[in-house]
């Protein structure tokens, strides 16, 4: 175990050499100030990482991640990071990144007994209820627990966009677009859902908590 944590401290000095040579003062810029301009909601996949997935270096993406990137309104982790972002470090998008192949989406649908996580998972179930007449025609599983992959990160979206936080923005005349994109671990490309939220308009009035 000493050795292998040694070799994780080994590769954080090659990584802190190698950037202080593209970039010597690479360092004290990121220390002085953070200014990302995109707040990232995935999934805690250790195989997803967000910013060497968009190419970007630290201090360019804020981060959130959680089991199978749900936003929920009473997560008020989820929700102080993406107040954060956008009261405080003003980001313009906000990416939620599902992934197919994702454990939690294929937990909920197989309904595995994942102990505490089921209460988190429920939400996926939700979503699984809410469109399972389009999901039980899909003949081939694995494309059956894909559309569900998508399917949450649409969910997710407007989750986004229902938030005060989100609708408080707009009304104030902030710049704020809410993107869902979902990765492929088998090629590493983002596959963009369509589903861009910038205004208020485009939710559904009963959601709107804001006059637009």
């Amino acid at each position: 175990m000493e050795k292998e944590l040694e070799r994780l401290f080994e590769n954080n000095r090659v990584w802190a050499r190698t950037v202080k040579t593209d970039d010597p003062e690479f360092f004290e810029k990121l220390a002085a100030q953070q200014s990302p301009n995109y707040l990232w909601i995935g999934c805690s996949d250790s195989r997803v990482p967000a910013n060497q997935i968009i190419g970007l270096m630290p201090g360019e993406v804020f981060v959130h991640r959680n089991v199978a990137n749900v936003v929920v309104h009473t997560d008020f982790n989820c929700l102080t990071v993406l107040h954060y972002a956008v009261e405080v470090l003003k980001v313009q998008h906000v990416f939620v990144v599902g992934h197919y192949g994702c454990g939690g989406v294929q937990a909920a649908y197989e309904n595995f007994d994942t102990g505490l996580a089921d209460n988190w998972l429920r939400n996926i179930k939700d979503i699984q209820f809410r469109n399972s007449e389009e999901l039980e025609a899909i003949e081939n599983k694995d494309d059956r627990l894909a559309r569900l992959c998508e399917l949450n990160v649409i969910a997710q979206v407007s989750n986004v966009c229902h938030t005060t936080i989100a609708q408080n923005a707009w009304a104030r005349g902030q710049e704020l677009t809410v993107h869902g994109w979902v990765y492929s671990l088998r090629d590493g490309l983002l596959r963009d859902m369509k589903c861009s939220v910038w205004g208020p308009d485009q939710i559904p009035a009963a959601y709107r908590v804001v006059d637009s």
